[in-house]
Formats: C-alpha cells, sequence, structure tokens
C-alpha cells in the first residue's frame, strides 16, 4: 500500500522540475514498416517506438501470410481431408476473428465426418435447419454399398434444397459462401456440395421513385440482384431470354448479370459487353454507376451513352428491340446498351399512350430541352447585344426592371442559376417533407426577397424558372445533369459574342455529339448517319404501325410484326348468331 503524501511532500511534487512524460501515440505504419518487422524484431520506426499495438498487428498479419502460404498449394484443388477443409475455410474468411462465418460440425449416420459452412444473415436458416441438417441428421443408414465419398448419394438422394451442385475447386467454394449459399463437405471427397440457400434481407417491390408514369406499370427494381432478374422475366416469357452471372471488384466481388435475347440481340454487342466487364480490375465496385463510368465509349462525354432506368418494362421493352441490359447486385436500376440520343428523351408511358398523346408529349419534352438549354443564354445576348430583336413595350419593362439593380445581366442570370442549383441540390439532400418546405421557400421568398433588395430583375425570375421546368421535362436524370452543364457554357457564349457566339457553341457542341458512340453505335443514329427510317424516333407511329426492328443496332430479326398487324380489319366479322329484322 502507498504511503500518503503529507502536505509539505505534495507542495513539493508540484512545484518541483520534472521530465515531461512521453506519451507514445499510434500511427498507422508504412507498408514498407510492416515487410521490415516479419524480418526482425526490431520496431517499427528508429525514430518513434512503437506501443505494442504495432507488435500484435504485426504478430497477426505473420500469421495471416503464414495461413495464405500453407494454402497456396491447395488453391487448385480440394483435399480429402475434413481438418485441412476446415482450415481452408477458416484461413479465407479470417476466423476466428471474423464471426460471421458459420461452420458446423455433425456426424452422419453415426460414421461419416462432415461440416456445412455459411455467413449469418446471408442464408435463410430455415432452409439450411429444414432442408440440410434434418435430412443428413436423420440418416440412419446408406442404402447403397460403400464408396470412399458419400457426397454422390447425398446430392442425389437426401438433400433437399432446389439447388445443389459440385464445386472441385475452392475459389468456388469462397464465392458461394459469398453469394449467400451454404456448402456441405463429408470426409474423403475431394469435392464440395452447395446449396442454395440465400436469405439476405431485402426491400419490396415498390412504386418507381424517378421515373413515375400515369399509365403502365407501377413496378420499379429494388436492390435485389434476383428479383430484378424475375422482375424482366415476368414481363418477357421467352425461353431465348438469357440471363449471364459475371463477377466485379476484387474485394467486394459485387455480382452483376447480363440479359439479352438469345437470336436476336447481335452477338457482337454481347460479347463486348463481356469482353468489357470481365476485363475491369478494381479493388471495390458498388454497382451500376461505377460500372457505367468502367465500360462507357467516352469516359468524358457530358451527355450519357447508357441508358439508366428503374422500371422492369423499360427494361424488358429494349431487350425486346435487341438490346443488353445490364443489373447489379445492390442498386435498383437496371443499364441498357446500346442507345441513341433520344432513347434518353423517350418516356416509359409512350408505349402505353395512343401515338398523338405520345408524339405530342415528344415534341413538349424537346421543346423543354431546348428552353433548358438556350433560354437563359438567349435573354443575355438580346438584352446585351441583340436590342433591336425585342419588342419596344417589352425592352421598357427590362430596362425599368433592370435600373436599380447594380449587377450586369451575366452577373445576375448565373446568380440565380447557381441559387436554383444549390436549392435543387439541397432539396435532394434534405428528408423529403422538408425538402418540398425548401423547395416553396426557395422559390417564392428568396427570389421575392431578391427582386425587392433590388439584387435581380423580375424578368430574370421567370426566365430562371422557365429554364428549370424545362429541365424537369426531361425523363433522364443523366441527361438532364447534362443539359446544366452545357447550359452555362451557352451563357458564356452568349455573354461574350452574343447569337454569334451561342451558333458557334451550339456548332462545336453538334460536332462532337456525332462523334460520340454507345458501344459502337453513333448516338445520334438512325439520323447521322441515316439508316432505315425509324417509326419511333421523335414521331412515334402507332403500335401496329411500327414493322420494323431498330435497324442501327443490326438485330439478327429485323422483324417485328408482319405488314398487316391487325389482321381483323382484313377479315369479315363472324357472327354466330342470326341477325333478324323484326317488324314494327
Amino acid at each position: 500500500m502507498a504511503k500518503k503524501r503529507s502536505f509539505l511532500n505534495k507542495i513539493l511534487y508540484y512545484i518541483s522540475y520534472k521530465d515531461k512524460r512521453q506519451i507514445k501515440e499510434f500511427y498507422i505504419p508504412s507498408v514498407d514498416e510492416l515487410r521490415d518487422s516479419k524480418g526482425n524484431n526490431n520496431d517499427i520506426s528508429n525514430k518513434d517506438k512503437n506501443s505494442n499495438i504495432h507488435i500484435k498487428t504485426n504478430e497477426q498479419a505473420s500469421k495471416v501470410a503464414g495461413n495464405e502460404g500453407e494454402q497456396k498449394g491447395n488453391n487448385e484443388t480440394i483435399t480429402t481431408s475434413i481438418e485441412d477443409n476446415i482450415k481452408l475455410i477458416n484461413s479465407k474468411f479470417n476466423a476466428p476473428m471474423n464471426r460471421d462465418i458459420v461452420i458446423r460440425r455433425f456426424t452422419i449416420s453415426g460414421k461419416y465426418m462432415a461440416f456445412i459452412a455459411y455467413l449469418e444473415g446471408m442464408t435463410d436458416k430455415q432452409i439450411v435447419n429444414d432442408f440440410i441438417l434434418r435430412p443428413l441428421l436423420n440418416i440412419k443408414e446408406f442404402q447403397q454399398k460403400e464408396q470412399q465419398c458419400q457426397l454422390d448419394y447425398i446430392l442425389e438422394s437426401i438433400l433437399e434444397t432446389n439447388q445443389a451442385r459440385k464445386l472441385s475447386k475452392p475459389k468456388e467454394v469462397v464465392n458461394e459462401i459469398l453469394l449467400g449459399n451454404t456448402v456441405l463437405y463429408i470426409n474423403g471427397c475431394n469435392f464440395y456440395v452447395t446449396n442454395e440457400t440465400k436469405g439476405f434481407p431485402a426491400r419490396g417491390v415498390e412504386k418507381p421513385a424517378i421515373e413515375g408514369t400515369v399509365t403502365g406499370a407501377q413496378e420499379a427494381f429494388n436492390e435485389s440482384l434476383r428479383v430484378n432478374i424475375s422482375l424482366i422475366r415476368k414481363i418477357i416469357k421467352n425461353e431465348n431470354l438469357t440471363t449471364e452471372f459475371l463477377s466485379m471488384g476484387e474485394r467486394n466481388k459485387n455480382q452483376c448479370a447480363i440479359m439479352y435475347l438469345n437470336g436476336l440481340a447481335n452477338p457482337a454487342i454481347v460479347d463486348e459487353v463481356k469482353r468489357r466487364i470481365e476485363s475491369i480490375e478494381t479493388d471495390y465496385n458498388a454497382g451500376d454507376g461505377m460500372l457505367e463510368q468502367f465500360i462507357e465509349d467516352n469516359p468524358f462525354s457530358i451527355i450519357p451513352t447508357i441508358l439508366t432506368t428503374e422500371r422492369p418494362d423499360r427494361t424488358a421493352s429494349h431487350i425486346a428491340e435487341g438490346r443488353v441490359a445490364i443489373i447489379c447486385e445492390g442498386t435498383p436500376f437496371a443499364k441498357v446498351v446500346p442507345i441513341n440520343f433520344v432513347s434518353l428523351l423517350h418516356s416509359p408511358e409512350d408505349a402505353f399512350m395512343r401515338f398523338p398523346y405520345g408524339t405530342i408529349l415528344r415534341f413538349v419534352r424537346l421543346i423543354g430541352m431546348f428552353i433548358a438549354t438556350l433560354l437563359p443564354s438567349i435573354y443575355v445576348a438580346m438584352t446585351n447585344f441583340h436590342q433591336e430583336m425585342i419588342p419596344t413595350d417589352l425592352l421598357i419593362a427590362i430596362v425599368k426592371a433592370k435600373e436599380n439593380v447594380p449587377f450586369p445581366t451575366i452577373v445576375e442570370v448565373v446568380l440565380m442559376e447557381f441559387s436554383f442549383e444549390l436549392i435543387r441540390e439541397a432539396g435532394i439532400r434534405i428528408p423529403g417533407i422538408i425538402g418540398n418546405t425548401l423547395g416553396i421557400i426557395g422559390a417564392l421568398i428568396l427570389g421575392q426577397a431578391a427582386v425587392q433588395a433590388n439584387i435581380v430583375s423580375p424578368v430574370l425570375i421567370i426566365i430562371v424558372a422557365i429554364t428549370g421546368l424545362g429541365n424537369f421535362a426531361i425523363p433522364s436524370f443523366s441527361l438532364g445533369l447534362a443539359i446544366r452543364l452545357i447550359r452555362f457554357g451557352f451563357i458564356a457564349s452568349g455573354a461574350l459574342l452574343g447569337f454569334y457566339g451561342i451558333t458557334c457553341f451550339m456548332m462545336l457542341i453538334g460536332i462532337y455529339l456525332v462523334n460520340i458512340k454507345s458501344f459502337g453505335m453513333p448516338i445520334f443514329a438512325p439520323v447521322l448517319p441515316r439508316t432505315s427510317k425509324s417509326k419511333d424516333y421523335i414521331v412515334r407511329y402507332p403500335v401496329w404501325k411500327q414493322e420494323e426492328m431498330v435497324d442501327s443496332i443490326n438485330p439478327l430479326d429485323s422483324t417485328r410484326q408482319p405488314k398487316i398487324a391487325r389482321k381483323w380489319t382484313e377479315e369479315d366479322p363472324n357472327y354466330n348468331y342470326d341477325r333478324r329484322e323484326t317488324d314494327d
């Protein structure tokens, strides 16, 4: 027991000089320091001595490296020892530090040692208990001759899961466990059996949040890959609808699926999609958004070259035209390739509406796109350089409104455009209920206050509001972002050279766009370059008039339907009753 200090000793302790205690702080060692620590027992740094945390970290890293070295020779084949296979699973999943991996040992028929392995939370435990463990533990004796491996008999006669197959490589075993399946191994066998037991949480099928429509289906993709595939198969009931699975990311091993109609989609497009995805080398891939940046033809293109949709019906319609859909695990969207520019202006409900209505709405969207792109720049050019083009009464009203505004027109436009973009971005980040309120405050109160404070003119508020409405009329969110960026280029061109600058910038944008391709297809096909006339480009013909497929993607079957699809118009009505005239 320490002696109690007297009052005088306490005072002398506090006022006397003492060396400052050196506190050991944790820092992240470099890779070279970690490598040096494996070869000797010296400290990682010569300047600062490490704490025990560093030593433990190095020891753990050495153990992991040793385990990897032991299993390096077994990467190609599976041994026949149950203990070696358990060590393999433990080393691959960093057990026992990693508590997610579950290895359940048991004995079959009282003499065959076996185990199952799965990831906690990724599997349906009821399937594991009722259709794997219960049948295996209830076996009294095998009804066949003794063999070296009993997994064949179990695979054929015992397991009650809907999908079960053999695995002969350790890499396949690891991938199946990561996907949420359960693997089974019996001592003496040189292969595993994987069982379909996926059961991780998933969001239900809900209404589309971005591509909402008045008519048509009201289902949207969710984050489950299998659910998304089934939603498409529910629409396209065709035996030629093919699904291929690919893996992305060295660390997260995210799965993606490509879907196409075999016999309709051009094989060159399918092979090119697979080639680009399989050649990606990255540590982490979160989903379709990152995948798009890896596989697009023009990574620095402002205009998107891959269509993004959250609707299964829209995805199915593109697949039926010979295109390829890419769906990733964990994201509620599908990517469609190849596309042209007008595909970004088409709405999912165009196909569900009569052709006059669909055509009119397409023209409205096209006009909205031009308004969102050019209206602010035209206003700047006319007020700065071409006042003679403005009617006299309107010009007088604009001059009176700008009389007390201290800023030039270009500063007003840039200030209001930036404020509008800021309000839009803030509305997305803020929770839904508050976001709607913020939009009202930003559009009404902030704009009115800016006019009353003589910061901007009232006419400019109208210009910016109409520009925002035109941008919201664009169905594609990616194309809307591109238009917002291009709009600032037109504003700068109009402020520098008026209509001449706008014309020059428009020519540059046009030359740039005609050189962009989407998986080998020009973005403005079938107009530039000219191919066969499309009956679903801007003007939407009646659905019974659309006999041909899209020629620019070269599908294997170019016929959509016969020339006379409504055969009832060529036939006489077939009455099954007698029409008799009645006398009064």
